[in-house]
């Protein structure tokens, strides 16, 4: 196995084991590490691989599997997505087991109602980073503020919003 195919294992397997409430609350770090650290794709592409992740059908850690394509072909997918899922898997079920043992308590009460805020906070982060990173000029900040301003208030399905945007940058307009 090649180093680049062992430094995107640890990498993957660390943001999987930190990837409270999915993947996007660790977009920021996976960007950190792959276009700040590693420097194996530029915040664009990075950018670009996680609207493609998003708008395809499927779970939200296609963005992974992409990004592992994009450093190291297929075995690099391979091994990016096995490297995310496999030990969070693992310490998933073992967790779950002793959770359900436990029965219902105030301490499960306290650590779930702390989770959520802690996710929220990772995921607007993610958010913060990405529209940082698809922001050229004043034509993009005014498509991401529109885009987030529908997409918050629930006006348009988010597909449509990336159709549209495909469109304007087709177009030449971004």
């Amino acid at each position: 196995m090649s180093d680049r195919l062992i430094v995107l294992a640890v990498t993957c397997a660390q943001l999987g084991l930190l990837a409270v409430g999915g993947v996007n609350s660790v977009i920021p770090e996976m960007q950190r590490e792959v276009v700040g650290m590693q420097h194996w794709m530029s915040a664009g592409t990075f950018a670009s691989l996680f609207a493609l992740a998003q708008a395809a059908p499927g779970p939200n850690l296609l963005v992974v599997t992409l990004v592992g394509w994009q450093v190291a072909g297929p075995a690099g997918a391979i091994v990016a997505t096995g490297s995310l899922v496999g030990p969070t898997s693992l310490l998933t079920f073992g967790l779950s087991r002793i959770w359900h043992r436990q029965g219902v308590g105030r301490w499960r009460d306290v650590l779930q109602a702390g989770l959520t805020p802690v996710t929220c906070g990772l995921v607007l982060a993610a958010s913060v980073l990405l529209a940082r990173s698809a922001v050229h000029g004043a034509g993009t900040a005014v498509v991401l503020a529109v885009a987030a301003t529908l997409s918050l208030r629930g006006v348009l399905h988010p597909l449509w919003l990336l159709a549209g945007g495909a469109g304007l940058g087709a177009a030449g307009l971004l």
